[in-house]
């Protein structure tokens, strides 16, 4: 596939979708697509809805023989182009009791800008922060916004848990409204609220949502260590991709 140089590849004005391939069959298809429908219309980008899912089923059947049973699909659209790519879901194989590590970042998420609400081909913030944190040991970089409150990580969004109850920001915050987490705020009836750094002790879990891993555990955030596991871990169980209809 041939890229046809345009605003999306020089200045990332464009758009992607990350989704996970249960047997070949995205997981949360038609939200991922609505999704990325919004972010073209916002960016002047023509889309057509059907075709563009079209063109995604006939690269899944071409390419079936190589797909692992668990990958992770993704789609991407800018001014003259739009490109599906799959590959092995890094998530895959990990146990329910896997934890990870997270650290606040240095850099503050804009939630005064509108390309903070959708996921642009301009990510290199994202994955640069990622790849810091990971060169300190840590598997996550969490956001504050310029008021100084939680508002996602690098490629996932955060919840915390007191109670057994979920609390996770509002989406005002700045963030990428993610698809997992309107999964779990609806079926697990999660209340958005203001979270900033000082608060996390008063919390007893955290855990973080993206597409491909589901619900992941938080062991520690900073210098603070969650003391309790069982909400998440149950959550994890629930959420994993390969748990879902594919057809949802």
């Amino acid at each position: 596939m041939r890229l046809q140089p345009d605003e999306g590849y020089y200045f990332g004005i464009g758009a992607f979708e990350t989704m996970a391939l249960e047997d070949g069959v995205p997981v949360f298809f038609d939200r991922h697509m609505e999704r990325l429908e919004g972010a073209a219309k916002y960016f002047g980008i023509p889309f057509q809805r059907e075709p563009v899912e079209r063109m995604v089923w006939d690269y899944l059947d071409r390419n079936k023989e190589k797909l692992s049973g668990h990958d992770a699909l993704k789609a991407a659209v800018s001014e003259k182009n739009f490109v599906v790519s799959v590959h092995p879901n890094p998530y895959a194989g990990k146990d329910s009791d896997t934890m990870v590590r997270t650290e606040y970042s240095q850099i503050r998420r804009n939630e005064t800008s509108p390309l903070t609400y959708y996921k642009t081909l301009n990510y290199a913030e994202n994955l640069m922060e990622k790849r810091k944190a990971a060169q300190q040991g840590f598997d996550e970089a969490v956001f504050l916004n310029g008021k100084g409150e939680i508002t996602e990580g690098t490629v996932s969004n955060v919840f915390f848990v007191k109670d057994g109850k979920l609390y996770t920001p509002p989406v005002s915050c700045g963030m990428l409204p993610g698809i997992m987490r309107e999964y779990v705020c609806r079926s697990f009836q999660a209340e958005e609220t203001v979270i900033r750094p000082e608060d996390i002790k008063m919390y007893d879990e955290m855990f973080l949502t993206n597409s491909l891993m589901g619900v992941m555990t938080v062991e520690s955030l900073g210098e603070h260590q969650f003391h309790s596991v069982k909400t998440a871990q149950r959550l994890r169980r629930r959420c994993s991709p390969g748990h879902f209809q594919p057809a949802l």
